[in-house]
């Protein structure tokens, strides 16, 4: 029963490298697209939190202004 489902009838020879050179081939693409997007999520995460920072500066530097012109 399994060796019939190994040899296909003689293209057995064909279809397993072709099937398995198709499963490693997505494997890699997975493993290279995930590496890359985890870079990418530590640059943009990097440049986020800097971008936040300063708008928490000039936020507050805007509340003291507003609160400098309602006093007079």
């Amino acid at each position: 029963m399994y060796e019939e489902l190994l040899i296909m009838n003689g293209y057995g020879q064909f279809v397993w490298p072709a099937f398995i050179f198709s499963l490693a081939s997505c494997f890699y693409l997975y493993a290279e697209t995930r590496s890359e997007l985890k870079q990418q999520e530590r640059i943009f995460f990097l440049e986020f939190r800097e971008a936040q920072a300063k708008k928490i500066e000039f936020i507050k530097g805007k509340a003291s202004t507003k609160e400098a012109l309602s006093i007079n």
